[in-house]
C-alpha cells in the first residue's frame, strides 16, 4: 500500500460560520438576565446605551468590512455581542459620543484591523473601554459634561463599592445582598452579581464556555484579597469581576487553549485585579487585568501546549 503524504495541523478542525452564529446566540442570552436588571434599575438611560453600542459596533463592522471589500459578517452576531457587553461595561450615565468613539476602536481597530474574529489578540469590548477610559481626560473636552440624558432613575451620589474596597469597608457601604441583587453603584452591570451568574452558568451548561477560567479568576481574587488585608468576597462581588470571568476571559479567541493554560491564565488575572485594585486605581481594574492576561496567551498556549500522540524526543 503506498504511503500517503499527511498534514498535521493544530484543532479545532471543524469550522463553521453556523457554530459561531450558535455560540454568538447562547452569549446574547446567557446576557438578558443582567440586561433586563439594568434596564429595571436604570430605565431608559441603559436602553439608550445598549442602543448606541449596539447599533454603532454593528454599523463599523459593515462598514470596514465594505470598505476592504470583504463579506459582511454581521448574521454571526459577533459584533452585537461586542456592543451589548460594551455597553454594560459602562455607567448609566455618559455622553453618547464615547460610546461611539469605544465602539469604534473596539470592532475597526482591535476586532478587524487586527486580523478578523478569531485572529484578534487583545477583547475588543475591553479594549474600547479602555481607550475611552483611558482618554476621558482629552474626550471630556469634546464632550461636555458626562451625561447625555437627564434623569431616567432614582438615585443617590454615594461612591462605588471599588471606592470602598480602595479605602477600606468602615462605614456605611453596599452589603453583599446589594451587591448580589441591588447595587446602583458603578457600571448598569453590575446591579447585580446573581443575573451575571444566571448567564455564566447557561454558558458552561451549554458547553459554550467550561469552568477553568472563571473559577480560576474568582478563587485567585478571593484568596489574594484576604491575604492582602482585603474582604475576598466582597472583592469578587463588587466591579466587574463577575461579568469580567464569565463574559469576557472566556472568549474563544483571547484566551488559552490548553486546560492548565487555563488555569494559569485565570491566576495572572486574579493577580492582576487584586493589586491594582489594592495598590493602583480601582476603575478598570478588570479590564487592564485581563488585557494584560490576553498578552501572555501565545506564550500559555506555547507552554502548556500537549505532547503530541506518538512524538518521540529526536535522537
Amino acid at each position: 500500500m503506498a504511503m500517503e503524504n499527511l498534514v498535521v495541523t493544530p484543532p479545532p478542525h471543524l469550522k463553521s460560520k453556523e457554530q459561531t452564529a450558535l455560540a454568538m446566540r447562547d452569549v446574547l442570552i446567557a446576557l438578558a438576565p443582567i440586561t433586563i436588571a439594568a434596564l429595571v434599575a436604570f430605565t431608559y438611560n441603559a436602553l439608550f446605551n445598549i442602543a448606541v453600542c449596539v447599533g454603532s459596533a454593528m454599523f463599523f463592522e459593515w462598514a470596514v468590512r465594505k470598505a476592504r471589500k470583504k463579506k459582511v459578517t454581521l448574521s454571526d452576531g459577533s459584533a452585537a455581542v461586542t456592543g451589548l457587553l460594551l455597553a454594560l461595561l459602562l455607567p448609566a450615565k455618559i455622553h453618547w459620543l464615547n460610546m461611539i468613539i469605544a465602539s469604534f476602536v473596539a470592532v475597526v481597530i482591535v476586532k478587524e484591523l487586527m486580523g478578523g474574529l478569531g485572529r484578534n489578540i487583545f477583547n475588543p469590548a475591553l479594549f474600547g473601554f479602555v481607550f475611552i477610559l483611558i482618554g476621558s481626560g482629552f474626550l471630556a473636552s469634546w464632550t461636555g459634561h458626562l451625561g447625555f440624558l437627564p434623569g431616567g432613575f432614582d438615585g443617590v451620589q454615594a461612591a462605588t463599592p471599588l471606592a470602598y474596597i480602595k479605602h477600606g469597608l468602615e462605614g456605611p457601604h453596599p452589603s453583599y445582598a446589594a451587591l448580589l441583587f441591588a447595587n446602583y453603584g458603578g457600571a448598569i452591570s453590575e446591579v447585580g452579581c446573581f443575573w451575571i451568574l444566571l448567564g455564566g452558568a447557561y454558558l458552561i451548561y451549554r458547553k459554550v464556555i467550561n469552568w477553568v477560567i472563571p473559577v480560576s479568576i474568582l478563587l485567585t481574587v478571593f484568596i489574594l484579597g484576604y491575604i492582602v488585608g482585603s474582604d475576598g468576597l466582597y472583592q469578587i462581588l463588587a466591579g466587574g469581576v463577575m461579568l469580567g470571568a464569565f463574559f469576557m476571559a472566556t472568549d474563544w479567541v483571547t484566551s488559552p487553549m490548553y486546560r492548565w493554560g487555563q488555569a494559569v491564565f485565570g491566576l495572572i488575572i486574579g493577580i492582576c485585579v487584586v493589586l491594582i485594585r489594592v495598590y493602583g486605581a480601582p476603575a478598570g481594574a478588570v479590564a487592564y487585568s485581563i488585557l494584560i492576561g490576553n498578552a501572555f496567551v501565545p506564550l500559555l498556549d506555547k507552554v502548556f501546549k500537549p505532547k503530541r500522540f506518538g512524538e518521540v524526543v529526536a535522537a
